[in-house]
């Protein structure tokens, strides 16, 4: 199994936490980030199937607004798709909001692959060749062939909120059959201190505001990289998708496809170190 795997697979595997909150209040003002919106109960259902939205405080408040959660579990099937053979691999994954992200690969009921990322960035092992990687986000933008990934971001990315930057003047929100598309009618630049690239931008949610996909299409290049998510049920009042695939397109390619199994909303231990015979990878 090559190192890569250790951070491809956090960064993979994290995307299939999707929470929100379901109980919502009528007429109540809320922030998110820096953007005020309003809620609103229009319930109107599209007269055809591009009908364009002129209301747009319900489906803000539902997109943006954080849902409150302290820790989550998730065990998972993952298939990793690259053209070269990997066996299905099992995973735990722990998110504790706003401090780490754990977890733990095992294949044939033998641990291969531990991670953890942190706001300082990511740290990941690989048993099988006994390297490790300690690094920023730039290994993780580098994998999904964008430059937008910092923790805040990822953490949006782990509980399932929307994870770019959506507005009004620059996308249009319209219904159709699924229920709510938003569609960035204008190339979005995102700036970083090492890269400036532009994206098409295009986010498909179910009636009742489920995430269902994203896709970001960089205008200068080939790459591509879409996230799908299905099978959605709620548990303790939180809604969690129970299949998630991504899909990377470019100069590296690869799809990753994961089942979720089981989710549990109690702390545990996340152990982490590295021993001192294992090799460290530079990235470069």
């Amino acid at each position: 199994m090559r190192n890569w795997i250790i951070a491809l697979s956090l960064i993979f595997l994290v995307t299939s936490c999707k929470t929100r909150n379901s109980a919502r209040k009528n007429d109540r003002r809320v922030k998110t980030d820096s953007t005020f919106v309003f809620e609103d109960n229009n319930n109107r259902q599209p007269r055809n199937s591009n009908e364009p939205v002129n209301d747009k405080f319900a489906f803000f408040e539902h997109v943006l607004v954080q849902p409150a959660f302290e820790q989550i579990k998730i065990s998972s099937k993952v298939n990793v798709e690259t053209g070269s053979f990997i066996p299905t691999l099992d995973a735990t994954i722990y998110i504790e909001k706003d401090k780490k992200v754990w977890m733990t690969l095992q294949a044939f009921v033998i641990t291969v692959a531990r991670g953890i990322a942190t706001p300082e960035g990511i740290k990941g092992q690989d048993k099988t060749s006994k390297t490790y990687i300690d690094s920023d986000f730039d290994y993780l933008n580098n994998l999904l062939n964008v430059n937008f990934i910092d923790y805040k971001s990822l953490e949006k990315i782990l509980i399932g909120r929307t994870f770019v930057k959506i507005n009004d003047s620059q996308f249009t929100l319209t219904r159709n059959a699924q229920g709510f598309k938003m569609a960035s009618n204008v190339n979005q630049k995102i700036v970083t201190d090492k890269k400036t690239r532009e994206y098409k931008i295009t986010l498909q949610y179910d009636k009742n505001y489920d995430l269902l996909a994203v896709n970001l299409k960089d205008v200068l290049t080939p790459d591509e990289l879409e996230v799908s998510y299905s099978n959605w049920e709620e548990i303790k009042g939180i809604r969690l998708p129970k299949n998630v695939k991504i899909i990377i397109k470019g100069s590296k390619s690869s799809q990753i496809l994961l089942e979720n199994t089981k989710f549990d909303f109690s702390r545990m231990d996340t152990p982490y170190s590295v021993p001192s015979s294992y090799k460290k990878i530079e990235i470069q």
